[in-house]
Parts: C-alpha cells; sequence; structure tokens
C-alpha cells in the first residue's frame, strides 16, 4: 500500500521519473478501499503528430493494466471546469498533465489562439480555485523543467517561467507535494 492519499497532491519531476505512475497506484489503491470509490483522469494531452499518438496509446494501455477501473476525460484546455464538473466525495480525480495543459494555452497548433499571459495566469488561477473547492481527493501531475541550462529562445524561456509560476502556485494550492526522481517519492510539503 502507498501513503495515504492526501485530500490535495501534486507529483512533479522530470520526464520518466514516476509521476504519472505514482499518480495511478494512489489511484488504484483508493478504488481498492471501498466498492463506493471512483477514480477519473483527466488526460490533457492531444495528439498533434505521430509520435505523441503513439504515446498516448501507450499511457492508456498501460493505464488500463494498472488501474482498470479508472475512467478517462480529454480535457485540453477548460481544467478547472473538468476539475469542478468530476469532483465528488467519494471520487479520485487524477489530472495528467499540468505542464502539457500548459503547453496548450501558450502554444496551440493555432498560433491565433495562443493565450496571453494575463490568460495564462487566470487560467492558473483558476485551476487552484478549483482544487480548493474540490470534494473529493485531487491528484496532479506536472513536469520540473527549470533544472537545467537556460534556454536560448525566448518562447521556450517564457514558458520555462510560466511553468515554474504555475508550479508553485499549484503547490500552494495542494496539502501535499511529491517530487518524484527516479522512480523514487520524495515529500516536499505534508505528510508521507
Amino acid at each position: 500500500m502507498m501513503a495515504d492519499l492526501a485530500r490535495s497532491e501534486f507529483i512533479l519531476g522530470g520526464q520518466r521519473s514516476g509521476k504519472s505512475r505514482r499518480a495511478e497506484l494512489l489511484a488504484r489503491d483508493w478504488l481498492s478501499t471501498s466498492p463506493a470509490h471512483r477514480a477519473v483522469l483527466i488526460a490533457t494531452g492531444q495528439p498533434w503528430d505521430d509520435e505523441m499518438r503513439l504515446r498516448i496509446a501507450r499511457h492508456q494501455a498501460d493505464r488500463a493494466l494498472r488501474v482498470p477501473g479508472m475512467s478517462t476525460v480529454e480535457e485540453p484546455l477548460a481544467l478547472a471546469d473538468a476539475l469542478r464538473r468530476h469532483s465528488q466525495a467519494h471520487t479520485v480525480v487524477v489530472v495528467d498533465c499540468l505542464t502539457l495543459w500548459l503547453t496548450n494555452l501558450m502554444m496551440p497548433a493555432d498560433a491565433a489562439q495562443a493565450g496571453d499571459e494575463a490568460a495564462v495566469i487566470a487560467a492558473g488561477e483558476a485551476l487552484c480555485a478549483a482544487i480548493a473547492e474540490a470534494q473529493g481527493p485531487v491528484v496532479l501531475v506536472g513536469n520540473e523543467i527549470g533544472l537545467g541550462v537556460i534556454p536560448m529562445g525566448r518562447e521556450v524561456r517564457g514558458f520555462v517561467d510560466a511553468l515554474g509560476r504555475l508550479n508553485q502556485a499549484v503547490a500552494a494550492a495542494c496539502e501535499r507535494v511529491t517530487f518524484m526522481a527516479a522512480g523514487l517519492p520524495m515529500v516536499l510539503k505534508g505528510n508521507v
């Protein structure tokens, strides 16, 4: 059995650090504690190219094996609204992932639809409010990408800065924050 499920937990780390797996195992454990419990995954990724379509299919197959009782809702933009719609006392909501959600807001395929800084900040604030209002437990997954070198391009630096601000806001809104490295959880905030 993993750690007890917090009312809200933010799991962050690098790529292939075990973030999604930990979130799924928390949901699996939640489902095992009561037949009345439900689990919903809000997926933010969009299949823009063949590689991403394969990646999404692999995540779906892996998730089906690890957490067969979890349903999936795809929501690339209106994340706060989706969280409010699906949050219930007996339902854990897993959001995977905040990094792709922010990418969808800041760098959509249709560049004319790109969110300005104020819109991105407002969307982050709405998400934090939805976390605070959640009726049941919420587990959010996101990447920590600010540990490497400073990116060369203005747009990439802007994205790294925006993700850092979003991560700080979500961490402040959550009861527990867990950093994943090499598949190992390190609790940064809250109880184990």
